[in-house]
């Protein structure tokens, strides 16, 4: 079976500190459980979590979702954002573990990119030059997640044309928000093989898509 590879970059920086970060850890539990649900996504989809504040940190490698199990995400009281720094580390996963269609074996389908922050990049000229080395990879999406007021919409614009704000990183929010990733994810594997992007299912009314 084909592998649909699905990579989370996950901010933890200081701000994400108590309620919303309990909130995102509930929200992917969620996700995770809406997933299982579906036998095609047990087929092919495996995931990978990334997260960043002072460091960047592979929480998941890319595993199976039948054997996936979430760890608690945790993170700093303080400290800055290196967003640029997890572009780096997502790049460098993707060339090594994305496996390409041979004679022998199918490749795998286009990965599927979520990055989710409440910020903005801290290493922004890191962040800059990243910019033309994910856009040069073959995904299927690549869906940049601003929320609260003080994430940075243009920034993510930046990155890819699909940017998505919510309002707060309050557990309603999170969960709406994740459970739109899930359908995303399953409309995905549906649309694999076309050889076109994936299409977006809409978004409810609290993850306001940003023009």
């Amino acid at each position: 079976m084909r592998r649909l590879p699905v990579y989370f970059l996950l901010d933890t920086s200081g701000s994400m500190h108590g309620e919303p970060i309990q909130a995102l850890n509930n929200a992917l539990s969620g996700m995770i459980n809406t997933l299982r649900a579906d036998a095609q996504a047990l087929d092919s989809l495996w995931i990978s979590i990334l997260t960043f504040d002072r460091e960047v940190k592979e929480l998941m490698p890319l595993t199976e979702l039948v054997h996936f199990q979430l760890p608690e995400i945790i993170c700093p009281q303080s400290g800055p954002t290196h967003t640029g720094k997890c572009l780096e580390a997502l790049h460098e996963k993707i060339k090594v573990e994305i496996r390409r269609g041979n004679e022998t074996q199918k490749g795998d389908w286009k990965p599927l990119v979520f990055l989710f922050t409440d910020g903005k990049p801290s290493d922004i000229q890191l962040y800059r030059d990243m910019v033309p080395k994910i856009k040069s990879l073959d995904l299927g999406a690549l869906v940049g997640c601003a929320a609260g007021h003080l994430a940075d919409d243009t920034l993510l614009k930046e990155l890819t044309d699909t940017v998505v704000h919510l309002d707060s990183c309050d557990s309603t929010t999170l969960k709406t928000f994740f459970k739109w990733v899930s359908d995303t994810i399953e409309q995905g594997n549906k649309s694999q093989g076309t050889g076109e992007r994936v299409a977006l299912p809409d978004p409810p009314s609290e993850v306001i898509v940003v023009i």
